[in-house]
């Protein structure tokens, strides 16, 4: 299996339970509350290397749904702690809409060279 399907098939598997509609946590994914921090952390990580990945690529459904699955990661792990300043927290949001937009622009780009291409 190449890195890049394995890693696919890793961020799908973490991803589905912010797809379901049952329970909040599901036993076979991961604990409502892991034994270690460190497991958190360490697919906290993961996620976000797939949501770099996915915005680098441009796909931004599956870097939206990335995000999901580590805020449903977050929220089951506890990470995300009262303490997070609200100026972190808008310094987060405003990195997000820059990143956005830029995705936005490239898609718009080729979007125009689309049209422009004769045929």
């Amino acid at each position: 299996m190449s890195p890049k399907t394995f890693l696919l098939a890793f961020a799908l598997t973490l991803a589905m339970p912010a797809f379901a509609q049952t329970a909040p946590s599901t036993p076979t994914m991961q604990p409502a509350e892991p034994s270690d921090g460190a497991d958190c952390k360490a697919q906290e990580a993961a996620l976000e290397r797939d949501m770099d990945l996915a915005r680098a690529r441009g796909q931004m459904l599956r870097r939206h749904q990335l995000g999901e699955a580590l805020e449903a990661l977050q929220v089951r792990c506890k990470t995300t702690a009262p303490a997070q300043s609200r100026a972190a927290h808008i310094e987060k949001l405003e990195q997000e809409i820059r990143a956005l937009r830029s995705e936005l622009d490239r898609a718009e780009e080729q979007l125009r060279s689309l049209r422009n291409q004769p045929g």
